[in-house]
């Protein structure tokens, strides 16, 4: 490790289970502020196909749980979400965001109801200071205490997660998609994730952690998978990464994503950033986010500038790479909506060469959800 490497290894956070990741051999590299494992000795390839086959083991401690408790909770929730929080039943988790008066998202977020008056609220890596202070911010006047959690956090994903804790003896195996619950004190574990894939996401103290990674790994069918792994899992999914596909700067309704604010809500129109949002509803979208698939091997990357036929600017991609289980390029971007129809083609430059790609469906794979 050179100088700079050194430099740059100490601004970085650690995971609490690093020591675990550096004897499994991972591949660190930075990420959100975090020093992450990106890939482990078997490849980012096998690591992809495995959670697809099998089941995936990821340490995902670098996203924020926020545990949320007190009279105000719902109002707090539904004023800083385009969500009623009260409508969630005890258990249930919901895809939302935090939005900027302009409408554009701060951030992703997945919040659970854990009981009457309490909530779990899952933040993103690379918000979390900003997402709590935003939170806080928009708390003021309401009676709601706001507990920044310390813990661990894996995720297990692939068809047969369910069936690897289940024989480990974990509770939670009989949740449906989007539930979650407190299986014992500190711990939080829902059935979730970002791979397309069935799944678990289980917050704990890191010595739990510990004993959990031991037990897990008991099981052959549960490897560990990196950062570049759980993006290409993700971007086939066709699920949208902050800070690429979805930002300050862009809206849910160019995004594709108001299927995750209830009508009621939009009615009410009592959260932050509704006048904005109600407006650009109505008005309809002026780009869309949209898959992409080459035409030909070679991947597109993010911030590639997409033109016409004539060369004239219609969008940019935000997500690009290789799709292991597709098994071809895979990428999303924005284009101008008259470029949105599937099968619409557009050229992108990689370095100097123009790549033909058409408007392909999401997702490039389907998703596989527990419904339950």
């Amino acid at each position: 490790m050179g100088a700079d490497e050194n430099h740059q290894s100490q601004d970085l956070k650690s995971l609490p289970l690093e020591d675990m990741h550096k004897a499994a051999n991972a591949r660190f590299g930075g990420f959100a502020g975090w020093s992450m494992p990106i890939t482990y000795p078997l490849g980012v390839m096998k690591e992809h196909l495995h959670t697809r086959e099998k089941a995936g083991l990821f340490d995902i401690s670098h996203m924020q749980l926020f545990d949320l408790a007190g009279p105000d909770a719902v109002a707090l929730l539904s004023r800083a979400c385009p969500l009623d929080a009260g409508s969630l039943e005890t258990g249930q988790s919901k895809y939302t965001f935090f939005l900027n008066e302009q409408a554009g998202i701060l951030d992703d977020l997945i919040v659970t109801r854990l009981g009457g008056d309490h909530f779990m609220v899952v933040a993103n890596a690379g918000n979390a200071a900003a997402d709590e202070a935003h939170l806080r911010e928009v708390a003021k006047g309401f009676d709601c205490r706001i507990n920044a959690l310390d813990r661990a956090f894996l995720a297990i994903q692939g068809p047969q997660a369910a069936d690897v804790l289940r024989v480990a003896g974990i509770p939670g195996t009989e949740l449906s998609f989007l539930h979650g619950f407190e299986p014992k004190p500190g711990w939080f574990m829902s059935r979730s994730g970002y791979t397309g894939e069935d799944g678990f996401e289980i917050g704990l103290p890191a010595d739990a952690a510990r004993e959990l990674v031991a037990t897990l790994f008991a099981d052959e069918r549960v490897e560990w998978v990196g950062l570049a792994a759980r993006d290409s899992l993700r971007l086939e999914a066709g699920l949208c990464l902050h800070g690429h596909d979805i930002t300050p700067e862009i809206d849910p309704v160019d995004a594709g994503l108001t299927w995750a604010i209830a009508k009621p809500v939009r009615e009410k129109a009592g959260f932050i950033g509704a006048t904005a949002l109600l407006d650009k509803i109505a008005k309809g979208p002026r780009r869309k986010r949209v898959g992409l698939k080459p035409d030909s091997r070679q991947p597109v990357r993010s911030d590639s500038i997409l033109v016409d036929t004539a060369g004239n600017t219609v969008g940019v991609v935000t997500s690009g790479g290789f799709g292991p289980s597709a098994g071809y390029p895979v990428a999303m971007g924005y284009v101008g909506k008259d470029f949105a129809p599937i099968g619409t083609q557009v050229f992108a430059d990689v370095r100097g060469n123009r790549i033909a790609l058409h408007v392909h469906p999401l997702p490039f794979t389907p998703h596989r959800y527990h419904k339950g």
